[in-house]
């Protein structure tokens, strides 16, 4: 506990909600596209015809009407697995625990993506394991790295998130896709594969999942599978869910169940209602176009008002920007400046398990119009002006 540190991404928060403040911090689901109706529908029926077993204790795997529909969601995601196979968790935060609950004993390697999920770091922080760095890009984890790097090592798992991954946007190839499974196959390195984004894909095809390619190779217990409703239907349900083999299964099952025995009943009853009723595949479609329109519109607002002061990869999906700023320059200070001038994002540093980049940072579009695009943009060039020492700032003028 004395080494974990505080999430930089929560800890922005207290700005966040300042009057006034464009976030760009925060991955947070637009609560203007949740399907309020569809949700509410569903409360209100809990309301009228109320039933004692949705307020009771439940079975610490998940009830099973929301596991079969979990099931039937993945088929559609191209994921063959049986509801025996499907633990639900508070959130894919939680997956992630239970991951290195059962997988880690302090000091074991883990291998994760530079930069990773700062969570990610978190958890297995917390379960003392050595986290591994490996290097990538626009294609996602470097994986030629990684099988010189298992060759030489004993490690015992790798985290990858191959869909428009946090905090960079990237997706994992195909080819490295393949590469990473067959790695796992011959290594006995358990895949942690974690995937809230990739239903929120706005162009391109959609690739094969990690577990999807195992099962194919008769490999799929070298695979956990992690998923949540939290950026699909609402964060605040904290029903995400994994598809384990059967002896992880048990193992996650039993540490679920002294942590906190079960995932919220309700919840879960609101969810499997909710897939039941098909709503889910038009709720999908508006999420992916008003996602599409505000990554396009700060992409926009970003070549207008920055130039090439910033440098940032177009990704095919999810949440997120990745950006450079000149070397010189420390993400830390451009973010002093943008508190001052009413914006805030998150300096990559905080996605670094060692040696940071402080010229990175992140920028999320899930809150933002674009109106407030342009505007974020030229308080962020005049955050960055400001960063430089230049007594002559953008002026701030919204079109």
């Amino acid at each position: 506990m004395q080494r974990l540190q505080s999430s930089a991404v929560r800890d922005l928060l207290k700005h966040s909600r300042t009057p006034g403040m464009i976030s760009l911090a925060g991955g947070i689901p637009a609560p203007d596209l949740f399907d309020l109706e569809g949700l509410g529908a569903i409360l209100s029926d809990v309301e009228s015809q109320a039933d004692a077993n949705l307020f009771q204790y439940s079975e610490t795997e998940g009830r099973w009407p929301l596991r079969a529909e979990i099931t039937a969601l993945m088929a559609e995601r191209g994921i063959e697995a049986r509801p025996e196979q499907v633990l639900v968790t508070a959130g894919s935060q939680q997956g992630l625990d239970l991951a290195a609950r059962i997988l880690l004993a302090p000091g074991d390697r883990i291998i994760l993506e530079r930069p990773s999920y700062l969570a990610a770091l978190q958890a297995f922080g917390l379960a003392e394991a050595q986290i591994v760095s490996a290097p990538s890009d626009a294609d996602g984890m470097d994986v030629d790295w990684v099988e010189r790097y298992v060759q030489q090592h004993r490690v015992k798992a790798i985290y990858v998130v191959p869909d428009f991954g946090n905090p960079t946007g990237a997706t994992l190839s195909l080819a490295r896709r393949q590469q990473l499974v067959q790695l796992a196959a011959r290594s006995g390195t358990v895949l942690i594969e974690d995937d809230p984004y990739g239903a929120l894909r706005f162009q391109g095809e959609p690739l094969d999942s990690l577990y999807t390619l195992a099962s194919r190779q008769g490999a799929s217990e070298q695979v956990i599978y992690l998923s949540s409703f939290s950026k699909i239907l609402a964060p605040g349900l904290r029903i995400g869910w994994m598809v384990l083999s059967d002896a992880c299964f048990r193992q996650a099952a039993l540490a679920k169940q002294a942590i906190d025995l079960h995932s919220c009943t309700l919840s879960q009853h609101v969810v499997a209602t909710y897939l039941a009723s098909g709503r889910l595949p038009l709720r999908l479609q508006v999420l992916r176009d008003g996602y599409r329109r505000r990554r396009d519109a700060l992409m926009a607002a970003l070549r207008q008002h920055l130039g090439e002061d910033i440098d940032f990869v177009e990704p095919q999906g999810g949440m997120f920007l990745w950006a450079r700023l000149d070397p010189s320059l420390d993400a830390a200070r451009v973010l002093a400046h943008g508190v001052e001038q009413g914006v805030v994002f998150v300096p990559g540093a905080a996605f670094y398990a060692a040696d940071p980049e402080p010229n990175t940072l992140r920028l999320s579009y899930s809150m933002i119009s674009p109106a407030t695009a342009q505007e974020a943009a030229l308080r962020l060039a005049r955050a960055l002006a400001a960063a430089r020492g230049s007594t002559v700032l953008p002026a701030v003028e919204v079109p």
